[in-house]
């Protein structure tokens, strides 16, 4: 005995095939521009190091509310990726611009650690991390609580951004500055 979809469940069931697929891709193509960009494969762990906790405040955020994860809540989840990784940039290249050396010459002679580097990262970018982050935020809440014709198809894409930032943001602003940590102590081990 077998069994098989067919009509619109069968459609549906092809277009979720190659989503994970899809996310897995993306975060990879991330990870080797990153790792291009940095002319480092560590730090661009450190960057990406935000996103289960945004991936599992949208699934978690889906779950309470009872919203199926459909192509649009998909979508919305790929969004994060850009979001979380876009505030781990901020704050790992503001350290890395600390600890290697800028514009202050005592700096650039000494340097300085990686955890006064990371802390320093995280008083300086906070509030450009908090400005991108709540804009982005209230520009998908209306998408979220949205109702009228059509709402019921993009209210997941808003609700899993939403809550994937939510999440996201009060985890990364901890775990960002911890990996990263580990990560300089891990390299200067190698």
């Amino acid at each position: 005995m077998t069994t098989s979809f067919q009509g619109s469940a069968q459609v549906f069931a092809d277009s979720f095939k190659d989503l994970g697929l899809l996310l897995l891709v993306s975060i990879v193509v991330i990870y080797l521009i990153l790792g291009i960009l940095y002319e480092d494969f560590i730090h661009p762990i450190t960057i990406l190091s935000g996103l289960p906790s945004a991936g599992f405040g949208a699934l978690l955020t889906l779950l309470i509310f009872n919203v199926e994860l459909n192509l649009y809540s998909f979508i919305g989840i790929i969004l994060l990726v850009g979001i979380v990784k876009k505030n781990g940039i901020m704050l790992v290249d503001f350290a890395i611009l600390l600890q290697r050396g800028s514009a202050n010459e005592r700096q650039r002679n000494e340097g300085i650690l990686p955890l006064p580097a990371i802390y320093e990262a995280c008083l300086v970018r906070f509030r450009p991390i908090m400005m991108t982050t709540m804009a982005a935020l209230i520009g998908t809440l209306p998408i979220a609580l949205g109702t009228g014709t059509g709402s019921e198809a993009r209210r997941p894409l808003g609700m899993a951004v939403v809550g994937g930032l939510v999440f996201s943001q009060i985890l990364t602003l901890y775990l960002t500055p911890v990996v990263y940590t580990y990560m300089e102590g891990f390299r200067s081990k190698l």
